[in-house]
This record gives C-alpha cells, structure tokens and sequence, in this order.
C-alpha cells in the first residue's frame, strides 16, 4: 500500500513534474508475469526513476547498511526501505548474498517483477563494469526473463554523495527481453552463468552508450580508496616531517634570533 501510495500521491507526481523522464521500449516489459529488469548503476535516484516509468511494481534489492543505519534516521530509513517491499542485501557476497536472491526468488514464484543491478554496486566514474552473475543465476532458477534497462543521466541528476538533485532531464531505456530456457535450471555451470551475464551487460552498454570495464566495480572502488588512504598516510608523513624540520630550525636559533622571532607578527 505505502508503495503505491508514495509512487502516486507523494514521490511520483512531483519528480514526473521536474524531471520529465523518458522512456523508451517500455513495451517490452510484460503487463503481467515474472521478470527480472537488470539495470546500469549511476546513481541513488535510479531506484526511484525505474519504478516511476514502470506501471507494475518492482521490488529491488538494497544495502544491507540500509536496514541497520543508526539513530532515528537510521529507523526512518529502515521504516522506508522495508514499507516499499526493499530487500536487504550484504554486498560481501557469500551465504547472506544468497539468501537475499533467495527472497527474490521468491517473489518471482509470486509473478512480480524483480529489479537487480549487476554491477553489485554503483558506477564510480560513469562507466558500466562486469556484471557479477547473481543475476544469471536467479533467472536460471525462476526460469524468467532478463529484461535490460539503461538509466540515462541519473548521474547528472544526483552524482553520489550528493543528497539535493539536480534539475536534469533524466532517460529510460528498456531492451527486448532475454530468455534462456535451454539452460533452465543450470544454476551449478559457471560458464553459462557467465555468458549470460555478460550477454545483459553488452546489451546495456547498447541501451547506455557508456563505455564498457571488464572489471569488477567494487574492485576498482577499493583501489581507489587504498589510494585515497595511501595519499592522506603520505600527506601526514609529510607534515610531520615539515613540522620536525621547523622544530629543528627553531632549535638552532640563538636566544637572541628566538627573541626576534616572537616579535614578529
């Protein structure tokens, strides 16, 4: 209920109103029946524009961080992200990764769409990164179709880290559906999780235009934030030894030269 209501009276007609967003190819989403809409990452927002363009309603799932923030804001988050059918996901893979598909599994069984992104997290630099196969496998299980969606300029809109939008007119772009059902039910063959993992991610770079990284966007994001820290460690290392120098130079001042060095201003 809080879904529909937040998408029609409350969040829905003021964004539809400011950033007029377009869409393209939503006819290739089915007016009932499972599916799964596998999408780029840019932004914050695309969990709010995807579902805006889409007449039924998507489930996604959201950072675990989500549900368990801290605080009254941390319980309003949680409140909003549980009310709208979100389902928390730890992003460090392993058992509670699966258990998260698990519950979109579920809701596939149930004949809803369900809303993935294969990047595993958002872009950090615009560009679309290795799909992580999640996705594949999910689809072999439900035995559903893949439906590629490409946000376009949701980035611009809200650049990470950025809580107040910009005002930029936001696209949509929805691809033909992909199906796999010689492969139903092969969820334990890597190499065809793999293809068609990567059979989506060549379709959304199609939809996107974004350039292409076979790399893992949580691999680079990591990079970057070691050499993040690596600078800072460097810069302290630095001011350290400006200070000990500074020390030294005090030290072998003269009373007389100390005496001057106060007076100055």
């Amino acid at each position: 209920m809080l879904y529909w209501i937040l998408k029609h009276l409350v969040v829905g007609p003021p964004v539809r109103l400011v950033f007029r967003p377009r869409v393209e190819g939503l006819h290739h989403i089915p007016a009932e029946g499972p599916a799964i809409l596998a999408s780029n990452h840019l932004s914050f927002s695309d969990s709010i524009f995807l579902p805006l363009v889409v007449s039924r309603r998507i489930t996604f799932p959201a950072k675990a961080e989500y549900f368990t923030g801290p605080g009254v804001k941390g319980w309003l988050t949680k409140q909003f992200f549980s009310l709208t059918g979100q389902i928390p996901i730890d992003r460090a893979g392993g058992s509670a990764s699966m258990a998260a598909l698990a519950k979109g599994l579920e809701v596939l069984r149930e004949g809803e769409l369900f809303g993935i992104y294969p990047e595993g997290t958002r872009s950090p630099d615009g560009r679309l990164y290795r799909g992580k196969t999640g996705m594949a496998r999910l689809a072999l299980e439900a035995d559903v179709p893949i439906i590629p969606c490409a946000m376009i300029d949701t980035d611009k809109a809200q650049p990470t880290g950025q809580r107040i939008p910009n005002i930029v007119r936001v696209g949509v772009r929805i691809g033909p559906p992909l199906a796999y059902p010689e492969h139903a039910g092969q969820t334990d063959r890597h190499e065809v999780l793999r293809q068609i993992t990567d059979d989506v991610m060549r379709e959304l770079q199609r939809l996107s235009g974004q350039e292409y990284v076979d790399e893992y966007a949580a691999t680079v994001k990591e990079r970057l934030a070691s050499r993040a820290r690596s600078g800072l460690e460097q810069a302290k290392e630095g001011l350290h030894h400006a200070r000990e120098g500074i020390d030294n130079a005090r030290d072998r001042l003269t009373p007389r030269q100390k005496g001057s060095d106060r007076d100055l201003p």
